[in-house]
């Protein structure tokens, strides 16, 4: 029983030496509502609009970065938006996972540039260059939080969820 046990665990970390060692996804598929599947290339998020924005790091540091505003990274998928978004819509979640494993949720309704302005960002740049390696080749940044827990690094899927009961 022992090594059965061992050889899944090896097999496993097998498994993820090999996920690691290819590195964070060159894009982010992005899914909608209705299960709409978008796969987003660093050069399609490239040659959207990009405004610059700035990451607030834990101790008081910032970074300089450009991003995509990530209604328009939802709009793509057909998220509800501005006064199409309201009623059961108001309970749909925002899923961002990255390729660590953490996840990060937002309610749509904090992406909406109506509700809240431009505050939330796919970035793709930090001080003048495309980010790399362990940070991007995506960030998600969260303005306006106390810290940045909820600005994930390495975003490599994003997808719009309706909880239960909405």
């Amino acid at each position: 029983m022992a090594r059965r046990i061992w050889i899944a665990a090896a097999a496993l970390g097998l498994a993820a030496g090999s996920a690691q060692a290819q590195g964070p996804a060159a894009g982010v598929a992005v899914t909608g509502l209705g299960g709409q599947k978008l796969e987003l290339s660093a050069a399609d998020i490239a040659a959207l609009p990009h405004q610059p924005v700035t990451l607030q790091l834990e101790g008081g540091k910032s970074e300089a970065c450009e991003g995509v505003a990530l209604s328009v990274v939802l709009a793509k998928v057909g998220a509800p938006q501005g006064k199409a978004l309201r009623g059961p819509e108001m309970a749909d979640v925002v899923e961002v996972a990255a390729a660590d494993g953490y996840h990060v949720a937002l309610a749509l309704a904090e992406t909406d540039p109506l509700m809240r302005g431009d505050k939330v960002f796919l970035a793709d740049r930090c001080n003048g260059a495309p980010m790399a390696a362990p940070e991007g080749p995506f960030r998600l940044i969260v303005l306006g939080d106390g810290r940045p827990a909820r600005s994930a690094r390495q975003v490599m899927s994003i997808s719009v969820l309706r909880l239960p009961g909405g």
